[in-house]
């Protein structure tokens, strides 16, 4: 069963209770289901045949250990080993192999394998870490559970912003989706104390210098509002740590709320409620995959792996 799609009402016409994100015609909606266990994940993933191999480093940054460049170090440092002996630079591996990294056996899949992915509407006060001393909430706790897998996180958020973000079973995906190459543009929802001066917002279009270097906003519209409180919805290309924030900052505003409502094609479905997660069907996984595909190796790459529109459906999960 489909989710109903709802029209954006902007911050200039609804309280701060009922906003709910711009919904793209083309982003995900979604379906209900109970849970993560249904027919469809019974099979998603599985590899179509046995008697497949694949070089050792692209294995490894498959399932989020890192980059291609990074295993390859990796390996040259002798930190890597394939059933009991030291690997070997080149190499490839096969299902079955036991793979260790620093004495401890990790789990490989392979390309042929589809990996899942998942969008989240991520709460205020939550961090995106497992490994926190002070022992906040965290993301990861909302998300379905994996067995031989972990989900990666596709950037991050900071504990005080809200908003979507993606996860994926292949750290590589991961790797391709945050690439400043990719040209995926991140779109934000944004609670000003006061008004920006005309001055102040082409400042931040053109450009503001922050201590790790210039930004500036590839779009920023006025979303109206009440009394002390403004919204805008901007946009930019990179990730950076408190980005948006530190912008508004630069030219003496402060903001109140952050709300993320799109990363790349996918905008933030409005009936996602917080601490809530929708998984995308593997029609659409695999139009992802050609997509990053097409924008790193050019749309010929991959003209012929295309074998079906990829359908804006998903599944439900909650906490």
């Amino acid at each position: 069963m489909r989710t109903k799609q709802t029209p954006f009402r902007s911050p200039r016409s609804s309280s701060p209770s009922e906003r709910t994100p711009a919904r793209d015609p083309n982003a995900p909606t979604g379906r209900r289901s109970r849970g993560t266990t249904n027919a469809s994940k019974a099979n998603h993933g599985k590899p179509a045949q046995e008697d497949i191999s694949e070089r050792l480093h692209k294995v490894l940054a498959q399932i989020g250990l890192g980059s291609r460049r990074e295993m390859e170090a990796w390996i040259a440092e002798g930190r890597v080993q394939v059933n009991g002996k030291p690997a070997q630079i080149g190499m490839s591996v096969s299902p079955g192999d036991r793979v260790k990294v620093n004495g401890r056996l990790v789990p490989i899949h392979f390309s042929n394998r589809l990996p899942r992915v998942l969008m989240y509407h991520k709460p205020e006060g939550e961090i995106v870490s497992r490994d926190d001393p002070e022992g906040r909430p965290n993301v990861f706790t909302a998300l379905p559970r994996l067995r031989g897998g972990r989900w990666v996180a596709v950037g991050r958020l900071d504990l005080n912003t809200s908003g979507l973000i993606l996860f994926t079973t292949s750290g590589e995906l991961a790797n391709q989706l945050m690439h400043p190459g990719s040209g995926l543009l991140r779109e934000y929802a944004a609670r000003v104390l006061g008004e920006l001066t005309p001055e102040a917002e082409a400042q931040l279009k053109t450009g503001v210098e922050l201590e790790d270097g210039p930004a500036h906003f590839e779009s920023l519209e006025d979303g109206g509002g009440q009394g002390a409180n403004h919204w805008y919805r901007v946009s930019l290309y990179e990730g950076r740590n408190r980005e948006v924030r530190r912008m508004f900052e630069a030219v003496g505003s402060k903001v109140s709320r952050l709300i993320r409502v799109r990363y790349g094609p996918f905008q933030l479905p409005p009936r996602l409620k917080r601490g809530h997660c929708l998984e995308l069907e593997e029609a659409e996984v695999r139009s992802l995959i050609q997509q990053q595909k097409a924008s790193v190796e050019g749309p010929e790459a991959v003209a012929e792996t295309v074998s079906e529109p990829a359908r804006n459906t998903g599944h439900r999960s909650k906490r």
